[in-house]
Formats: C-alpha cells, structure tokens, sequence
C-alpha cells in the first residue's frame, strides 16, 4: 500500500515544496516552516550533491510528520540511491524507463516530466503516478492541464513553474492535481515561508471544497 497511500497524501495536500540547499540545516528550517503553514509534501531536487544527504537528515528529524521525495531524478541509479537515502517518491524533468521500473521495484510514486501526449501516455503505461507537465507548463500556462486532460480526463498532473498565489486557482481549475512550488516555499524566514504554505493551502481547500 505504500505508492497508494504516498500517491493519495500528495493529493490530498495538492503541493509541494521545490527545495535545493546549500546545507543540511536550511533543509531542515525549510521542512519547518513549511509543516506550520500546512504542506508536508518536499522534493530534494537533485540538481546538488548534497541532496541524499538532506533527505537523510529530514527523514530522521520529522519522520512521518513530513513526505519527501527526490527531484530532478534522471537516471535508474540517481533513483536507487535517493530512495536507499529515505526519499518516499521520484521527479523528473524527463521521462525515463529505468526510473519508472526502479520506483515500480520499490513501489514508491514516479512523476515524468513530459511535453507531449505521447510521452504523457507511455509514462503512464509504465506506473506514474503523476504526470509532470513540465517544461512546457512554462509557455502554456495553467490550460495546458487540460489540454492533457481532454483525451485523457483522468490522467493525474503535477506541474511547477510560473504558479503564484495569483494564478494558483486557475491552475486548480483546469484540473491540476498537484503544484510544485520554489521560491514561495523555499525563501525567507521560517514565518515567511509558513504564511506562504497556509495561503496556498486555504485557496486549493477552498477550491476543492466549493
């Protein structure tokens, strides 16, 4: 039950922090001052060395309190290592074979990042959990969800990039599952980065719930 249960907790908080760190301590301020404004879904991009390492470290420290997950997994042994070092799903930028059958092995959710349909179905067809519209997502805006949705209605899309406090409930209303958010969740105090996390939770439950 674990892919389904990670898979379902995603979901249901319906965002994510985008984080890369210098240091394991801004990791773990980070983690804080998004679990008080409500999100406890993470992903320790792999764009720095360091990042088993914080993942490793935010596991110990929060436990089941906090989900976190890898970003910018590229390869079968990026995915391996980041799921020995604690991470609970994948992210890509790009859609890889290797990576959807490491994480189907351990049964943890893999979101691709794919530009086209095409890529979109062979991601699900191989278990992703999610599909990342990205970077396409960029240039199209929040429509481009639906235009994946309109062949496919239950296909499950994350997307990141471009999304704001202001544009964050169009996102949801072409069919967004779950945003990915950097600079709102991963700059400025342990308070600012909280406020942010609460402001975006209460517009995706508002919307969820209307």
């Amino acid at each position: 039950m674990r892919k389904a249960e990670t898979t379902m907790r995603m979901y249901n908080t319906g965002a994510l922090a985008i984080v890369r760190v210098e240091t394991i301590e801004r990791g773990l301020e980070i983690t804080e001052g998004c679990l008080n404004g409500g999100i406890d879904v993470l992903e320790i991009s792999y764009t720095l060395n360091n990042a088993g390492k914080v993942i490793e470290a935010i596991v110990s420290r929060f436990k089941k309190d906090i989900c976190v997950g890898a970003g910018t997994v590229l390869d079968s042994e990026t995915a391996r290592h980041a799921i020995l070092s604690g991470a609970q799903f994948i992210i890509a930028p790009n859609y890889d074979e290797g990576v959807a059958k490491m994480c189907n092995r351990y049964q943890i959710p893999y979101a691709p990042g794919c530009t086209s349909l095409t890529e979109a179905v062979n991601g699900l067809t191989m278990g992703a959990s999610f599909i990342k519209a990205f970077p396409v997502s960029d240039f199209y805006g929040p429509k481009l969800c639906k235009v994946f949705k309109t062949p496919l209605p239950n296909m499950p899309i994350l997307a990141s990039g471009g999304i704001t406090l202001a544009n964050l409930h169009e996102w949801l209303e072409n069919g967004v599952d779950v945003c990915g958010f950097g600079g709102l969740l991963t700059k400025g105090t342990k308070e600012e980065i909280a406020e942010n996390a609460k402001a975006i939770r209460e517009i995706i439950s508002k919307y969820r719930n209307k």
